[in-house]
């Protein structure tokens, strides 16, 4: 599904691709292998634009919106998710033990 922002990366690409490539990557090898393509011809520098936003478009259907991050040559990776073990419930006998420490510890 195309949004509003890649349309926008589309026409910045059209316009002048190295910035497109810059939007997407950052300041990074794509973004030298893009310049170098626009300046030896203007359309190779248009492919590799696009293909860069569409590798992109992927990313975010695979992983959702912001859900990955740019690891070079068109590929993408998920965020490591950060899992925490499930709590432990604690029995009750466990509440009035902590519970009568705490008193015992306030009275005295």
């Amino acid at each position: 599904m195309v949004k509003a922002s890649d349309v926008l990366l589309i026409l910045v690409a059209i316009v002048f691709p190295p910035a497109a490539a810059a939007f997407i990557t950052g300041c990074s090898c794509d973004l030298l292998i893009n310049i170098c393509l626009t300046l030896l011809g203007y359309i190779p520098g248009h492919i590799h634009a696009f293909w860069l936003i569409y590798k992109k478009m992927q990313a975010e259907e695979r992983y959702g919106r912001g859900g990955y991050q740019y690891i070079g040559n068109g590929s993408y990776q998920p965020y490591p998710q950060a899992t925490m073990p499930p709590p432990q419930p604690l029995l009750i006998t466990e509440l009035l033990t902590d519970l009568t420490k705490r008193l015992d510890c306030t009275l005295h």
